[in-house]
């Protein structure tokens, strides 16, 4: 019985194993872009779709790439203000295994059939806020809301709260919004 139970347990994947291939996945997704690990003093990021992505957090677990920064000095977001956003987001394990990049879900950056969603920004105190994770909304300390747009590489740990412990890094895109759209 005892020998059956670590034969067993020698065949499941442990966590260190799993943070190991986040890492490398998210490492060898990097490595194709140019990456700047320091926000640029005045918060001017190079934007557009060749752009680098800018490290957000010292740790590295959120990385961003600016498509359009919004309006940051007239348009910052305030601590507890309702955000609407829409995301697509991109397995990026699946895309390391197989070198594709595709979509998890709906389309939903693009899509305005989808209803958007929302957070209350930076109050983790409320469920609809912290169901999000940190790394979707950290992008917003550094642009604009209105009409900003980015793609925002994820690690798990600041990723959406129920799949934490799936340690699944991905890729969103993703705009952010005053009102529902």
């Amino acid at each position: 019985m005892a020998i059956a139970g670590l034969a067993s347990c020698s065949n499941s994947v442990s966590y260190s194993d799993r943070l190991n291939s986040e890492r490398n996945a998210t490492n060898a997704f990097l490595r194709r872009f140019e990456v700047i690990n320091d926000i640029p003093k005045d918060t001017v990021f190079i934007t557009g779709e060749d752009a680098p992505y800018y490290r957000l957090d010292k740790e590295g677990n959120v990385y961003m790439q600016v498509i359009n920064a919004g309006d940051r000095k007239k348009d910052k977001a305030k601590e507890s203000q309702t955000i609407y956003f829409r995301y697509t987001r991109y397995n990026i394990l699946m895309w390391y295994s197989t070198g594709t990049l595709t979509a998890a879900g709906d389309n939903a950056t693009d899509n305005m059939s989808v209803t958007s969603c929302y957070f209350n920004y930076m109050d983790y105190t409320l469920p609809a806020s912290a169901q999000w994770g940190f790394g979707l909304q950290l992008p917003l300390e550094f642009i604009g809301v209105e009409d900003s747009e980015a793609w925002v590489l994820v690690k798990s740990q600041y990723g959406f709260t129920s799949e934490i412990s799936y340690v699944q890094p991905f890729l969103y895109h993703i705009r952010y919004f005053h009102s529902q759209i």
